[in-house]
């Protein structure tokens, strides 16, 4: 089950995704540097969140808010860590 609040960053994937690949990377990075949590979440272990998000993956959450679609700007997603 989705839990947008797992963590300070959720990012919904799917296995094989080059973009979500390329997200995960990002998000690990700047999490790591800002000591804030994230967690992935693969949108085909949920019959209704692959439904809601199909092939719009990936998205990311950052406190429970939609940040990002597809792409992650690391500029972008630091400042809504930090502030």
């Amino acid at each position: 089950m989705l839990d947008l609040d797992a963590a300070d960053v959720v990012v919904l994937v799917r296995d094989g995704c080059h973009l979500c690949d390329d997200a995960v990377h990002i998000i690990d990075r700047v999490c790591q540097d800002v000591h804030a949590s994230w967690q992935a979440f693969d949108v085909d272990e949920d019959a209704d969140v692959r439904a809601q998000y199909t092939d719009h993956v990936p998205v990311t959450f950052v406190r429970g808010a939609q940040h990002a679609l597809w792409f992650v700007d690391e500029t972008a997603l630091r400042t809504a860590l930090v502030g």
